[in-house]
């Protein structure tokens, strides 16, 4: 027999990179369940939009690699929905191909955004919970932040960076009430992956894969989460292979070439112009 658990109370969620993709449909998991969601986007535009249809009345543009807009955004979640509950710092942007080949702002880009905001975000969130012992911060990271794939060098380099950053941190503030926390996807259908195929006999996640993991590790929090469970499973398991076994599992799963020479970019080019332009 099933015992039945208790509904959680209420959050205050704010949600980065919560326009479209993962963070939007985050977004519309935690409204399901109840909770108070503002979200952020550097495109303002699209912001706009996902807020209409998700009925979010907290929206604004944030630009997560300045430190005044991301002040500004959690400055507006608090006063118009309360206290800050849980920081979700989700925006991140993944370019593919030779890292020998990529432009320097694209490098600097990445690092702005899947660093530099993610820390950011942690910082300003913990000078608002700390006082209270009380909050969340959830990183997402990557399943390719615990093992490197061959064309997205730098984007592996930040997801490496982001579980380092995490970690430490959730050790530091261990005693603090503040739970810190990274969610951990494999490759995700989203305008990410667009013109790329996947691993072979692995499929990507799908979004709301990952929304409900980040829902339930605000239910049940833990230091991380890996989504899917085969992957994330697989990936745990090559860290006790020996180096010439992986290269070889890699090559006959096809992530060798999977960003690299098999790449549709026709298929990518609208993706690559957004995260140029914004």
């Amino acid at each position: 027999m099933t015992t039945p658990t208790t509904p959680m109370a209420a959050k205050t969620i704010a949600i980065t990179g919560g326009a479209r993709g993962i963070g939007y449909q985050t977004a519309k998991e935690l409204i399901r369940r109840g909770h108070r969601v503002a979200i952020g986007d550097v495109d303002e535009t699209r912001a706009k939009e996902a807020a209409d249809e998700l009925g979010v009345t907290v929206v604004t543009r944030l630009d997560v690699t300045d430190p005044d807009s991301f002040r500004a955004f959690l400055d507006m979640v608090e006063k118009q929905l309360g206290p800050l509950d849980v920081l979700i710092n989700n925006a991140g942007i993944m370019p593919t191909g030779h890292a020998h080949e990529e432009d320097d702002a694209v490098t600097r880009r990445q690092v702005e955004i899947n660093v530099l905001g993610v820390i950011f975000g942690t910082k300003l969130a913990l000078q608002r919970m700390l006082p209270r012992r009380t909050g969340h911060i959830i990183n997402t990271a990557s399943l390719a932040g615990e093992l490197a794939v061959p064309g997205l060098a730098t984007y592996c380099g930040t997801k490496f960076a982001v579980i380092g950053f995490t970690e430490a941190a959730r050790q530091e503030y261990r005693k603090s009430g503040v739970q810190l926390s990274t969610v951990r996807p494999t490759f995700t259908n989203t305008e990410l992956v667009a013109g790329t195929a996947g691993a072979k006999g692995l499929r990507n996640a799908e979004p709301q894969e990952i929304a409900r993991a980040t829902a339930d590790l605000i239910e049940r929090p833990r230091p991380f989460v890996r989504v899917t469970r085969l992957a994330g499973g697989m990936v745990a398991a090559m860290k006790f292979v020996p180096g010439r076994v992986a290269a070889g599992l890699g090559s006959a799963l096809g992530t060798d070439s999977v960003f690299l020479d098999d790449v549709d970019m026709g298929a990518r080019q609208a993706y690559l112009d957004r995260i140029r332009n914004n």
